[in-house]
């Protein structure tokens, strides 16, 4: 696959952890000053799980398009090592 397909989706790869990782930083912040029955923190844990657990599906299916939908697994890791 071209250059470009595979930088853009390490651009969308970074920003999809940055964002989990800012999901992750706010549950923190809402343990510490709203406290473990808060709905706000049930709320926010549960929607932080949830988009945790959708990027990694979604980013999944889009490196395996970005490496133009190989035969195998076997060879998206081959052309990231190599």
């Amino acid at each position: 696959m071209t250059d470009a397909i595979l930088q853009s989706y390490r651009e969308v790869e970074q920003a999809m952890e940055r964002f989990t990782l800012m999901l992750q930083e706010q549950v923190t912040t809402l343990q510490r000053s709203e406290g473990p029955e808060s709905d706000k923190l049930v709320r926010m844990t549960h929607g932080y799980k949830a988009m945790r657990d959708s990027a990694m599906i979604y980013l999944s299916y889009a490196k395996y398009i970005a490496h133009g939908m190989p035969a195998s697994e076997e060879m998206v890791q081959d052309e990231l090592q190599g």
